[in-house]
């Protein structure tokens, strides 16, 4: 599954792109990465594995700085940067100063946390010396499809048959504590399903998954391709979407249907009306079906979560989630700490290598975390980062007379800016789906700099 519907519904002049057609990249780097970043958590499935849980966890960090260490020092092809890099760099130079804030937990906490950073956001400089072309660009976004659809289907099952499939040591705890609570739900004859962490341990956590799965299965579903792997496509795109129902994280069916919306809205930039159509038609249909298997599965329970977003003012339902602390960082925050409260005061880095009965702070959402760690100065900057690299997206794909780039950066600029919806209700950029959106950005740019495109 390696491909890419590159066709388009009116003539183009292709001339410019006949000159860069090359032999099918090897298999290398990029794709051990992207399969990484779904295997080495999935290592905690497995019994026994939680005593190096911490290892495991950072692992998939560690990984992303080695290849920046890698082409830092070892690498020959080095592409013109894109200005989204400058945002990058201003960034890491707020949270170097940061480092110096006298509630820093500690020097140790401190740098632990700058890292995390640059860890999710290093894939911007060296993935593009990785990637060259859409063809190999096309492939990489397919295994990301494989990885989250394997790791929603998984999810899946642990709700059809969770002594087979759950993670022993997950259903011990949460049967220690009791077994009910915000990690769990009454399902089908008042059995107690707990929500599926799909291939990691946290539950609920296969639900970000499922929005790669959803989005790409449908894509790659309607793209050329033989007919089994487009059959594939679309059962792990179904499987992504009834894996969200069944974690019930209702913030990413939203944020599923926004990516699946601005995919077809491209395509109608793209003058592909048809194309656009049929994809929203399919959308439709997958989750109307994935929404009847997960009552079917999850019972009445999976109808009254998701029918609030129906049923209930929209603003009301995200000010009760999470638009408390996001009005809590505009008003108490921003005149507590408006450059910032020191490094290492949130989060797992925090948890981990901060200094013991530190005052630590909470945040639930990003915004709140780049208060926290930068102020204003840093929500300014790392939001220009992320608009500076959505409209470079944007207007890749809308080169037309480069039909390949155009076809793959449409797929990014959608997923990607699903990815920057979620600031408001969730923390990305300090995890592995904020890893997965600048190694996106970075290839695409890789591949926009090989044809000598200026993308940003």
């Amino acid at each position: 599954m390696n491909a890419i519907d590159f066709t388009v519904s009116h003539p183009v002049p292709q001339a410019a792109e006949a000159g860069t057609r090359r032999a099918a990249a090897p298999w290398g780097f990029p794709e051990v990465f992207v399969i990484s970043q779904t295997a080495l958590p999935a290592l905690l499935y497995l019994p026994g594995t939680q005593s190096f849980r911490v290892t495991l966890r950072f692992s998939a960090f560690a990984i992303s700085l080695g290849a920046y260490v890698w082409w830092l020092t070892q690498s020959g092809v080095r592409p013109q940067g894109s200005r989204t890099e400058s945002w990058v760099l201003a960034v890491m130079a707020v949270l170097g100063l940061s480092l110096f804030n006298p509630a820093t937990t500690s020097l140790v906490g401190g740098l632990a946390h700058a890292m995390v950073y640059f860890a999710v956001m290093s894939p911007l400089f060296w993935a593009p010396s990785m990637v060259r072309t859409p063809e190999h660009l096309a492939r990489l976004l397919g295994l990301v499809l494989i990885c989250s659809g394997v790791n929603s289907i998984v999810g899946v099952l642990q709700v059809y048959d969770p002594g087979r499939w759950m993670p022993a040591e997950l259903s011990r705890i949460i049967t220690g504590a009791g077994g009910t609570g915000p990690i769990t739900y009454v399902g089908n004859n008042g059995q107690v399903i707990i929500r599926p962490p799909g291939l990691f341990d946290t539950p609920g956590a296969v639900a970000g998954p499922g929005m790669f799965a959803a989005l790409l299965g449908a894509i790659f579903g309607l793209s050329a391709i033989p007919l089994w792997q487009r059959a594939g496509a679309f059962a792990m795109s179904a499987a992504g979407i009834a894996a969200i129902y069944l974690s019930q994280v209702r913030v990413s069916l939203v944020v599923t249907v926004f990516m699946c919306g601005m995919y077809a809205f491209t395509l109608m930039t793209q003058k592909r009306v048809a194309k656009a159509t049929t994809f929203g038609l399919l959308v439709g249909g997958l989750v109307t079906a994935a929404f009847i298997g997960a009552v079917t599965l999850g019972g009445k329970s999976i109808t009254d979560r998701f029918m609030t977003l129906l049923g209930n003012d929209p603003y009301e339902t995200y000010h009760h989630a999470r638009g408390v602390q996001l009005d809590y960082t505009f008003t108490d925050m921003l005149y507590q700490y408006p450059l910032g409260a020191g490094l290492g005061r949130w989060g797992v880095a925090g948890a981990y290598f901060g200094t013991p009965g530190s005052t630590s702070l909470w945040a639930e959402i990003q915004i709140t975390g780049w208060m926290i760690d930068g102020g204003v100065v840093m929500i300014f900057l790392y939001s220009g980062a992320i608009i500076v690299a959505a409209l470079s997206q944007f207007r890749l794909a809308r080169r037309t007379d480069y039909p390949r780039v155009a076809a793959c950066a449409a797929v990014i600029f959608a997923a990607n800016l699903g990815i920057a919806v979620m600031v408001i209700s969730f923390t990305p950029f300090v995890t592995q789906i904020g890893i997965q959106y600048w190694f996106l950005a970075g290839a695409l740019h890789g591949v926009a700099s090989n044809y000598k495109l200026q993308d940003a």
